[in-house]
């Protein structure tokens, strides 16, 4: 079957995907949200490619180094093989803070025999608006373009430059190196540079999965899922993206194709607070001050997103030369959807901030900034949370009373107030308890759907939706109450398609949802736990994990009937929430082992 097979690789400050034969298709350089230098992804004919070729004699396998972003891809023939260890530099630098370069690696090592293969370089810089023309120069393998914008690329490697250029067999003796960057290099790459900085990443990446603490079940996912997230975070800024790609379509051949290369404040919010239970501070602290930075003036209120830099006009646009994904058009550059309103974030902010607070409490350094944002976003809620907006799914037609936002904006004043006794706030305290109470009502009275015995999507409808689902996890209504028990039990009979859930059924702009969105089923799945079907619930997830690629790695959307995934990739809602579930199977599996080991100490 077609899928998305394809590793990560990444740095913290850009990403490439590399397909399990071994082909680059896609990368941007020198950022995440910069012009692509390799779009096969979007393009196969024009879109540009790094690709190593072998016969039919050879097969391929592909797997990451464990605990690290070091993705190989092993060739072999059975007498003749040979690796590659494909990789984006990072790691520390002995004058303190990163090196991550905006380069690639590709460390070609030599395993048996005289294994055979060619070469086909062809990157299309500025997303092949133009032609790009490349030249064999002394030291190294230059592409530039200057139709549209003028933009360089480099090639250096140990191998005959000629023989690249022009696809000629070359016979692997020994280790070999491509290094790709968007820089020429000072200092001229060697091969035993080059085996360095693939030593010295690899030692960060094990550092950094070190931290991570291990679980009874689901280790080996949840490490590679906190890794993918890892890989997702923009060191300079903070941010986090939504996923490294644009233009993966929801569904094949339809118009659902959006540029995700943003820090959405929702996603990136429930990114690090996943990412700061397993420990990991240096990421929720960079992040906080990413928000900080961005709320300058305390009345100004949050937009849903941003760029990676804090850009905060993403204006949409089409790339209409791109064919797109499996013909997939249009292929989007920017994001229309920064001029929403949703009012779901502020609670999701506030959630991450009193988590951080929480766990770090004495290691926040800009505990003044976080309570000065604390109040600006009770001023906010207290002000807005009664107007109806876009919420979650970004509906681009008229506002509703999402039940969703409205549980969210009760969020922001719930963490609001649990921040407020950890500053010790008492007067603020007592004031914003009445407007708790007040939104908490509002819900009840009106989210509620008798006929459905659930709460529904908005106010006064009669749709389910998935999202209700986090009324529980965050902390809402008790997993036990009947209406909790009952809005799931609904959900899974109306939502639920072969053990994966439609985000809704009703229609939106774009007609009706035709795929399964990843994250809700995670929770559901989550849902279905915390109401007591555990065995149901494990069943499942055992289920949906085995629909990840070959590596483990999720998108966005999976098909319904074959069960590809679809949408941008790899996303960083699908990881969160993949991780989310794996503890709470694997925190309930070591506390039965406790209370069985106890009973047996009893007798």
């Amino acid at each position: 079957m077609d899928n998305l097979d394809y590793g990560i690789i990444g740095n913290c400050r850009s990403a490439a995907l590399i397909s399990k034969k071994g082909s680059l298709d896609w990368c941007c350089l020198p950022e995440f949200d910069s012009s692509s230098i390799f779009a096969k992804i979007l393009d196969d004919e024009i879109g540009g490619s790094f690709e190593i070729l072998v016969d039919d004699t050879y097969t391929i396998e592909q797997k990451y180094i464990p605990l690290t972003a070091i993705l190989v891809t092993k060739f072999s023939d059975g007498e003749n093989s040979f690796e590659i260890q494909d990789f984006m530099p990072r790691y520390y630098k002995p004058s303190g803070g990163y090196n991550a370069p905006p380069e690639i690696i590709r460390y070609i090592k030599h395993l048996s025999g005289k294994p055979v293969f060619k070469v086909l370089y062809n990157p299309k810089l500025e997303y092949a608006m133009g032609k790009t023309n490349t030249y064999v120069k002394e030291s190294f393998i230059a592409s530039l373009t200057h139709e549209v914008k003028f933009d360089t690329f480099f090639l250096y490697t140990s191998f005959n430059k000629e023989d690249i250029i022009s696809q000629e067999e070359i016979v692997l003796e020994s280790d070999g190196y491509f290094l790709l960057g968007y820089n020429e290099k000072i200092l001229e790459p060697t091969l035993e540079r080059v085996y360095l900085e693939l030593e010295r990443t690899k030692v960060y990446w094990l550092n950094w999965s070190s931290k991570t603490p291990t679980y009874k079940k689901y280790d080996a996912e949840i490490k590679r899922s906190a890794l993918t997230l890892k890989m997702l975070s923009y060191d300079k800024s903070g941010a986090v993206l939504a996923a490294a790609t644009t233009s993966l379509p929801e569904t094949i051949g339809e118009v659902r194709n959006w540029d995700y290369r943003f820090c959405w404040i929702r996603d990136a919010s429930m990114v690090i607070k996943v990412v700061g239970q397993l420990g990991h501070k240096n990421i929720a602290k960079r992040y906080l001050q990413f928000i900080i930075d961005l709320i300058p003036d305390k009345d100004e209120k949050l937009q849903i997103m941003y760029g990676i830099n804090k850009e905060k006009k993403l204006t949409e646009e089409t790339l209409d030369h791109l064919k797109g994904y499996k013909g997939s058009k249009p292929v989007r550059i920017g994001n229309a959807a920064y001029k929403q309103r949703q009012n779901d974030i502020y609670g999701i902010l506030m959630d991450v901030i009193y988590t951080q607070l929480e766990k770090f409490d004495t290691e926040i350094e800009n505990g003044e900034e976080l309570w000065g944002i604390t109040k600006g976003i009770v001023w906010i809620v207290n002000k807005h949370w009664q107007e109806a907006d876009k919420g979650i799914w970004e509906f681009r037609t008229e506002d509703r009373h999402f039940t969703f936002s409205k549980i969210l904006c009760w969020t922001a004043i719930d963490r609001a107030i649990k921040v407020a006794e950890l500053f010790g706030k008492k007067r603020k305290v007592d004031k914003w308890r009445t407007l708790e109470k007040q939104i908490r009502e509002d819900i009840h009275q009106h989210a509620w759907n008798e006929e459905k015995q659930a709460f529904t999507q908005s106010y006064g409808s009669p749709h389910l939706d998935a999202s209700v689902l986090l009324m529980e996890s965050y902390g809402f209504i008790d997993p036990k109450d009947p209406k909790y028990v009952s809005t799931v039990l609904a959900i899974e009979k109306e939502l639920c398609n072969d053990g994966l859930l439609y985000r809704y059924k009703n229609e939106d702009d774009f007609g009706l949802p035709s795929s399964s969105f990843t994250i809700c089923t995670f929770w559901f799945i989550n849902s279905l736990f915390k109401i007591g079907h555990e065995k149901k619930a494990m069943k499942h997830f055992d289920q949906l994990l085995s629909y990840s690629n070959h590596l483990g790695l999720f998108s966005e959307d999976i098909d319904f009937k074959t069960k590809r995934l679809l949408g941008n990739f790899p996303q960083a809602y699908s990881h969160l929430a993949l991780i989310e579930c794996a503890m709470n199977f694997s925190k309930k599996h070591s506390e039965m082992e406790i209370l069985e080991s106890l009973q047996d100490h009893d007798k």
